[in-house]
């Protein structure tokens, strides 16, 4: 089993992160709350320009590498846009003969999307396979709460959607991925800066522990992500199960890695002159929808079964 990118991926990636960072960089969050309904142009000229529409990320391993490392740049910034959902798209899905433009998970019981103000052509999945039209309602985005997470209206299209599922599960953890790099980036070199008693915060030992307990969980987390999108490369039968075994370390990670990020940062972590407090908040979409937490392990038992988890370490029947 290799799990690592490929270099032309890594490399890829280290690209996205420079142009979004020239496009803007950490501004393009505070930009786009402050103009919702032009926060596609903050962003797709540069994308466009990576061309991010022309991966398909369910051709090739080496395209779907470039895909999760583009989502993982995204995160980086914590841009307000669906980059994950967008490359997630079946080529060969229309809506009234046209392709659509992005694929979204949902639960049917409460089918909503961080879409809200794009004027693109979406359809869901749900984990029964079931494929739908998905149409936002642009009119009930609030950014500053719910991080363009709107209500969709869903027209049924077909049921062929089960190989649809573990991609659109799986990039967008890349992207949450790149959040908790930020952030721990952030959080380190804060600690880095800030002085008590004479010394940096670094030098404590208790912060040093905290820092350790978080950065065991992201690396955690990231080898778990690269696993996960090798399963989907190969064609395993099991590349469900293990997108949402990723689903579910990645949940776990968020919520230690950002804990002590705004524990070491403090009370001014959690304000807006602080590109933390951008990056925390862009997390919450991600974490939330379409699934939580006990909602994520819960379809994870489901899809299991009595089999368990496989991997590196299964034992031979």
């Amino acid at each position: 089993m290799i799990t690592e990118l490929s270099d032309e991926a890594t490399e890829y990636g280290h690209q996205a992160r420079r142009a979004l960072e020239a496009a803007g960089g950490d501004d393009l969050a505070p930009r786009a709350e402050e103009k919702p309904l032009e926060r596609a142009a903050l962003v797709e000229p540069a994308l466009a320009r990576l061309g991010a529409w022309d991966l398909d990320a369910r051709g090739s391993a080496d395209e779907a590498e470039a895909a999760a490392a583009l989502c993982r740049a995204a995160g980086w910034w914590a841009i307000a846009y669906p980059v994950a959902e967008r490359l997630s798209r079946p080529s060969g899905l229309t809506r009234d003969g046209t392709h659509v433009d992005g694929l979204v998970v949902v639960d049917p019981a409460r089918p909503v999307a961080a879409v809200g103000g794009l004027d693109r052509r979406w359809a869901a999945v749900d984990l029964d396979g079931r494929r739908c039209a998905a149409t936002a309602r642009a009119d009930e985005m609030r950014p500053r709460k719910d991080g363009y997470v709107v209500p969709l209206d869903l027209e049924p299209l077909d049921d062929a959607g089960a190989g649809d599922l573990a991609l659109a599960i799986v990039l967008p953890c890349w992207t949450l991925l790149g959040v908790l790099d930020r952030a721990l980036a952030l959080t380190s070199a804060y600690v880095q800066e800030r002085h008590q008693f004479g010394k940096p915060l670094a030098a404590f030992q208790a912060v040093q522990f905290q820092l350790t307990e978080a950065e065991v969980e992201r690396m955690g987390l990231e080898e778990l992500a690269k696993h996960a999108l090798w399963s989907i490369e190969t064609g395993a039968l099991d590349a469900l199960v293990d997108a949402l075994a990723l689903r579910v370390a990645a949940l776990d990670a968020a919520d230690v890695v950002l804990r002590i990020a705004h524990q070491l940062h403090g009370a001014i972590g959690f304000c807006d002159e602080t590109t933390i407090s951008w990056h925390s908040r862009a997390s919450v979409a991600l974490r939330r929808h379409p699934f939580g937490a006990s909602a994520t392990r819960a379809h994870l038992v489901r899809a299991m079964g009595r089999r368990g988890l496989t991997g590196l370490f299964t034992s031979a029947p």
